[in-house]
C-alpha cells in the first residue's frame, strides 16, 4: 500500500471541499466547511500574532466571519493555557482531534481527556488518559490537575445528549425551563484543581435559550458559576456580519443562537452557531 498516495489523494479531496465552499458563498455546514474551519483554528493556535490579538483583547476586523464560536474559544484558550510541564485535564473532549493535540504546548502536558462516551477516535500512543465518567461525579481525587480545560461542555449537563450517539436522554427533555445540573460540574471541577491551578471555562451566553441538546446560558446562570469561583477574569465575545470581536456583557446579554439542527435563530449574519461567548479563567486559591 502506498500510503503517501492516500495522503495526497485526501489532501486533494480537502482542498477541493474548501474550494466548492468558497465558491459556494460559505455557508456554514455546507461541504467543506468543516475543513475550512479546522485549517483557520490550526493556523489560529500555532500564530503568535494570533494569540497576541487574544492577549491584548484586541481582534482583527472580520476575524472568524461565518464561523462557529470554536474559532475564538481555542485561541482564547491556547492564549491563556500554562506553559511547561503539569496534569492538564479535557473536560468534555475538545481536545481529542490531531491538529489540537499535535499543538507543542499540549504536547509537552499530562494530558487526561474525560468525557461521557468513548469516540471513534482515540490517541492512546501519545499517552493520553481517557476517562469515561459523568462529569458531576469525577473520579478524581482532590487536587489533581494543575490546569482545567472545559470548553463548551456544560451546556449540554443532563440535556438530550443522544444527537452524539450517546443513548442519554434527561427524562425531561420536553421542559423548556432552566436547568441547573452544570453547577455540579464546577464545583467537581474546582474540587480536582490543585491550589494556586488554572481553570479554564467556556459556554454559550446571551438570551435564555432552550435547544433540546444544549442551553444557552444567560446572566442568572453565569452569577451562580461565579458563587462558585474567586479570583477569576471573564472575557466575552460577540458575533456579528463583521465577524467575532471582544464584547462587554451588555452587548451579550440579549443575542440569540443559531441552532443548525432545528434552523431556530438562523438570521442574516452568516452565524454558525452561537453568537455570545462567555470565557472565565479561574485561579484556585
Amino acid at each position: 500500500m502506498n500510503i503517501n498516495k492516500y495522503i495526497r489523494k485526501f489532501l486533494y479531496w480537502k482542498k477541493l471541499r474548501i474550494l466548492i465552499y468558497k465558491i459556494n458563498g460559505k455557508i456554514p455546514w455546507s461541504i467543506g466547511y468543516e475543513d475550512y474551519k479546522w485549517n483557520l483554528i490550526k493556523n489560529a493556535i500555532i500564530a503568535k500574532e494570533v494569540l497576541v490579538q487574544f492577549e491584548y483583547r484586541k481582534l482583527i476586523n472580520g476575524f472568524g466571519k461565518g464561523v462557529d464560536e470554536r474559532i475564538v474559544e481555542y485561541p482564547w484558550i491556547f492564549a491563556n493555557m500554562l506553559k511547561g510541564n503539569n496534569k492538564i485535564l479535557d473536560a468534555g473532549s475538545t481536545f481529542n482531534y490531531k491538529i489540537i493535540l499535535e499543538n507543542p504546548i499540549l504536547e509537552k502536558k499530562e494530558l487526561s481527556i474525560l468525557t461521557f462516551y468513548p469516540e471513534l477516535r482515540s490517541y492512546n500512543e501519545k499517552r493520553i488518559s481517557y476517562i469515561y465518567s459523568d462529569l458531576r461525579a469525577i473520579p478524581y481525587k482532590d487536587e489533581w490537575f494543575d490546569e482545567i480545560i472545559c470548553q463548551s461542555t456544560i451546556e449540554h449537563i443532563d440535556m438530550d445528549n443522544s444527537i452524539y450517539g450517546y443513548g442519554y436522554k434527561k427524562k425531561s427533555d420536553d421542559v423548556e425551563e432552566k436547568n441547573f445540573e452544570y453547577i455540579k460540574v464546577i464545583k467537581e471541577l474546582v474540587r480536582v484543581l490543585k491550589k494556586g491551578g488554572l481553570f479554564l471555562l467556556t459556554f454559550p451566553y446571551g438570551y435564555y435559550e432552550y435547544h433540546g441538546f444544549f442551553q444557552q446560558f444567560d446572566a442568572d446562570m453565569l452569577d451562580k458559576i461565579l458563587k462558585q469561583l474567586t479570583s477569576y477574569n471573564i472575557d466575552f465575545f460577540k458575533y456579528s456580519t463583521n465577524g467575532w470581536q471582544f464584547a462587554s456583557q451588555e452587548e451579550c446579554n440579549m443575542l440569540h443562537s443559531y441552532n443548525p439542527h432545528s434552523g431556530k435563530g438562523k438570521g442574516t449574519d452568516g452565524a454558525a452557531h452561537c453568537r455570545g461567548i462567555c470565557c472565565i479563567r479561574f485561579i484556585k486559591s
